[in-house]
């Protein structure tokens, strides 16, 4: 990003924002601490697209904001990795399971295994986010997301090998 500083006599002063996108903002700040933003699709553009008014209290609530005092974003990086450890599969669940038949509490699922069930397909219904009081039956199609490891072992247990 660019930026431009200019000072307004009689007025305050002037800073000059351009985006990596190509768009401007200008923000006027004035010597009795009232701010004007104004924004430019087009910087060359005499007229801003938008303008508004700030109170310096709003301003300095912006700027928080803007810095992530509220909510920080994930890094796109943390979440390219993450996305490459975490799998969601389905995967049916056969009669010889140890996990058929039994409440997903009973048969602790996530203890054993490490997955979440986050779904069961059964008979063309979709039960999304069960509570731990839903039984699994066989040939239910059970929504699975945990690392990939966790994954191959309640795959598994579901097909009776575990």
């Amino acid at each position: 990003m660019d930026v431009k500083v200019a000072d307004l006599p009689g007025i305050g002063k002037k800073m000059t924002f351009y985006t990596a996108q190509g768009n401007m903002i200008v923000l006027v700040t004035h010597h009795t601490g009232k701010r004007e933003l104004y924004f430019f699709q087009e910087p060359d553009d005499d007229e801003p697209d938008f303008s508004m008014e700030l109170t310096s209290n709003e301003t300095r609530e912006l700027g928080a904001q803007l810095l992530g005092a509220m909510f920080q974003p994930v890094d796109s990086d943390q979440m390219k990795l993450f996305r490459s450890k975490v799998i969601v599969e389905w995967i049916e669940l056969q009669e010889s399971s140890q996990f058929a038949g039994k409440t997903i509490g009973e048969s602790e699922v996530r203890k054993k295994t490490g997955v979440s069930v986050v779904g069961i397909f059964r008979n063309n219904e979709v039960i999304a986010s069960p509570g731990v009081d839903e039984t699994l039956e066989p040939e239910d199609t059970i929504m699975v997301i945990g690392k990939k490891s966790q994954i191959a072992l309640f795959e598994e247990m579901a097909e009776g090998e575990g």
